[in-house]
């Protein structure tokens, strides 16, 4: 893995907003896969509503998933900028923290949710979970990139909105 010096790629931000776009959906229309599951346990009829946005949260979880992989492979091979020289030791350790949290739930929230569906319906109630843990986490890393932006006034927000200009990898 290579450090880039300044910034992420244009890739690396593409595929960071894709994901936060497809996990917003999720944490907005989710529940509609309870009521997708429990119909289908109780053999009722669903409206079209109904089985398009269950059909929708399975496949938008599984997007987020190979997302995560392909985003996780960029990383290894094109590596991440360095905390700013000037950022405080416990912040870049909070901030490495909260990224590895973020990953894990990344790939954690789909595999439960497919483990649900498909062998043991008691993961839907581990999946549940990822809904709240989302929230705070989401709440952690916007808040923290906004008091970088308007607080420190460094370059840490500006680094997710504008591609690097150095040669990638």
């Amino acid at each position: 893995m290579n450090s880039r010096k300044s910034g992420y790629s244009g890739l690396q931000i593409s595929l960071h907003w894709m994901i936060a776009a497809l996990v917003l959906f999720q944490l907005l229309f989710g529940e509609n896969m309870t009521i997708y599951v429990d119909a289908a346990a109780d053999r009722r009829q669903l409206s079209s509503y109904g089985q398009t946005m269950g059909s929708a949260h399975y496949w938008v979880g599984l997007a987020i998933l190979l997302l995560v992989f392909v985003r996780l492979a960029v990383r290894l091979f094109i590596g991440a900028p360095k905390p700013q020289s000037t950022m405080p030791k416990w912040m870049a350790f909070a901030s490495r923290t909260t990224h590895a949290l973020f990953y894990g739930l990344l790939v954690a929230a789909p595999v439960s949710g497919l483990l649900a569906f498909y062998v043991w319906s008691w993961m839907g109630d581990v999946h549940t979970w990822a809904k709240p843990v989302f929230i705070v986490l989401i709440c952690i890393h916007a808040g923290a990139a906004l008091f970088h932006h308007f607080i420190l006034k460094d370059a840490v927000l500006r680094r997710m909105l504008v591609p690097a200009r150095d040669p990638v990898g």
